[in-house]
C-alpha cells in the first residue's frame, strides 16, 4: 500500500501533466438546443477530430469534434478568428471556455 506522500506526489504529478495538455482555443457565443449546436468564438485553431473539453459554470464535458461548420460551410479545419459551428454532446451556455485536449 502506498503512503500518503506518494499518492499526494502522484496527484500533483498527474494535475501538472493535465495542465500541460490542455490549451484554451475558444468561448461560446451561442448554442441552439435543437440542432445541439454550439456558436464558438475561436482563439486557437482546431480540426475535426481534436478532442475539446468545454467548461463552465454548470457545463462540465469533453468530446471529439465530428462536424463543423464555418459560413454554413463543412469545413475539415478553423483558425483563430473564427466564429464556428460544432454538434456537440451536452448543453454548453454562452461564455462556458473551451479547451483543447492534446497527448
Amino acid at each position: 500500500m502506498a503512503s500518503h506522500a506518494t499518492v499526494c506526489c502522484r496527484l500533483k504529478y498527474r494535475q501538472a501533466m493535465a495542465e500541460a495538455i490542455i490549451r484554451t482555443i475558444g468561448s461560446i457565443k451561442g448554442f441552439f438546443a435543437k440542432p445541439s449546436v454550439a456558436v464558438i468564438e475561436l482563439c486557437g485553431g482546431v480540426r475535426i477530430g481534436d478532442r475539446i473539453y468545454v467548461r463552465g459554470h454548470t457545463t462540465d464535458f469533453q468530446q471529439i469534434i465530428g462536424s463543423m461548420q464555418y459560413l454554413r460551410n463543412s469545413v475539415a479545419e478553423a483558425a483563430p478568428g473564427q466564429i464556428i459551428g460544432i454538434r456537440v454532446q451536452q448543453r454548453c451556455r454562452k461564455h462556458d471556455l473551451v479547451y483543447k485536449l492534446s497527448a
